[in-house]
């Protein structure tokens, strides 16, 4: 589509929000509302996607960091139609078609874009606007046409009388204009009496006073084309915008026991046969392979997991890699930089940091792991720790194939294990152990034989004397 530019309104407050954070910036489903705009533009293949910008420019900018945007900025909100205004330069001497759309409409598709610009080409118009027909009009632009059906004008919510009020087709403020014809009609539009803002709808009365051809086209789903000014509102955007994200995985193959209670970014990836439980949060880039499952209540967030892992219950997995076949969980904790081989185990109440498994590798329960690179079939036992911070710095534990950890060990980093060395149960471990040797690091114990009676006479000695029962 090189002959298709698009204006992305992305500068205005959204202060029904009742946010320090401007409308556009808040998350839906994984992303900024902003680009579910801007990526819709992007998988049309447009020439040019120019972002207006004004309440928080720079923190809108930094959002769309990587995208092949242009940004123009809108230094005082003045309108809409102000607001694409100030893209006649960037786009001077342009005479394909300007598809103009606002940055918080997450739930259009491409299939609707594609129908609103193909529309407008046929028709040969200098514009082609979206509508929609809702049962509940409220907060919307309404369409106003002739005896003949023909369109004579669009009147904002604030400027409309009674009976205007009560017209169910409404603007969705998607809108495709004829390039060379654009510009001098933006400047033709008068300020509202009613807010002292210049309306981009109002060019439509413009081109008709002109004798101009404006034609519209009429959404199939309603639902595509509802604003998002509130909380509330946000929430059903959500709601609508998983449902797709449920009906497309499950479509591929995907298992969900049950979708309504299950929370997806449309940003994740899952392989067929994978089984997703109740109350599993997926979220951010990441990506499950086929096979898998997911049990209640586990939260993944830009992870990777290869073909057949298991998580099971409770289990957090943040920015980490696992490869196929391992066992995470029930209630273990995955931080950022994890990372399991094939059929490694990370089992009960353990916590993995910037960490490497080896393949076979074993920490089945109530351990903590950081900063370490763990071999083959290591084991570790419950109650184990690597001591990775010394107040000062973090250091590295390093444990080599084969080594059998026992409960409760501190190993004291910086450290290393050799291949198939041994560690004693309840050990403190502060030098390196060569391979294949066992290591104790225990304080010697001391048995004193008789005392048990005298300590229990002692106690009772000093216990309070206990208050009368009456």
């Amino acid at each position: 589509m090189h002959d298709v530019s698009a204006v992305i309104l992305a500068a205005g407050e959204g202060t029904r929000m009742r946010s320090g954070t401007v409308k556009v910036l808040h998350p839906l489903l994984g992303r900024p509302l902003v680009h579910h705009s801007v990526d819709l533009c992007l998988r049309l293949g447009v020439k040019r996607v120019l972002v207006v910008v004004g309440a928080q420019a720079e923190a809108v900018r930094k959002a769309l960091a990587g995208r092949p945007v242009e940004f123009v900025s809108q230094a005082e909100p003045q309108g809409t139609a102000h607001a694409v205004l100030q893209t006649e330069a960037a786009l001077q001497g342009f005479a394909g078609a300007v598809l103009v759309l606002a940055g918080d409409s997450p739930l259009l598709t491409d299939e609707t874009v594609r129908q609103l610009l193909d529309t407008h080409r046929a028709a040969r118009a200098v514009a082609t606007l979206l509508t929609a027909r809702v049962a509940d009009p409220t907060g919307y632009g309404r369409i106003l046409r002739d005896r003949q059906g023909r369109l004579r004008r669009i009147v904002e919510e604030v400027e409309a009388t009674a009976k205007e009020k009560r017209l169910s087709e409404i603007n969705t403020s998607l809108y495709c204009f004829a390039g060379p014809f654009l510009f001098p009609a933006l400047k033709a539009v008068k300020r509202s009496p009613v807010k002292g803002e210049f309306f981009l709808p109002e060019v439509v009365r413009v081109y008709v006073s002109q004798r101009r051809k404006v034609h519209t086209l009429l959404a199939p789903d309603p639902t595509e084309v509802l604003g998002i000014n509130t909380r509330a509102e946000l929430a059903q955007a959500a709601s609508l915008l998983r449902h797709r994200v449920h009906e497309r995985l499950m479509a591929a193959g995907v298992t969900l026991l049950d979708p309504a209670a299950t929370y997806i970014d449309d940003t994740v990836t899952i392989g067929p046969d994978t089984v997703v439980y109740p109350g599993v949060v997926l979220q951010g880039a990441t990506t499950i392979g086929a096979g898998c499952v997911l049990y209640p209540h586990c939260r993944i967030q830009d992870a990777h997991l290869d073909e057949g892992v298991t998580v099971l219950d409770g289990s957090v997995i943040v920015q980490s890699e696992i490869a196929e076949g391992c066992v995470i969980g029930p209630y273990a904790h995955l931080r950022p930089q994890s990372q399991l081989k094939a059929k490694a185990k990370v089992g009960n109440f353990c916590e993995v940091k910037k960490a490497v498994l080896g393949a076979g590798a074993k920490v089945p329960h109530l351990a903590y792991i950081g900063d370490a690179t763990l071999g083959a079939k290591v084991n570790i036992g419950a109650g184990t720790i690597t001591c990775n911070y010394d107040g000062f710095a973090k250091h590295e534990t390093v444990i080599e194939d084969e080594v059998f950890v026992g409960s409760n060990t501190n190993l004291v980093a910086p450290i290393r294990v050799g291949r198939g060395a041994i560690i004693a149960a309840g050990s403190t471990i502060t030098e390196t152990v060569p391979p294949d040797a066992v290591a104790f690091g225990r304080a010697a114990q001391v048995t004193k034989e008789g005392r048990a009676a005298e300590t229990r006479k002692k106690r009772q000695a000093m216990a309070p004397p206990k208050a009368d029962d009456d």
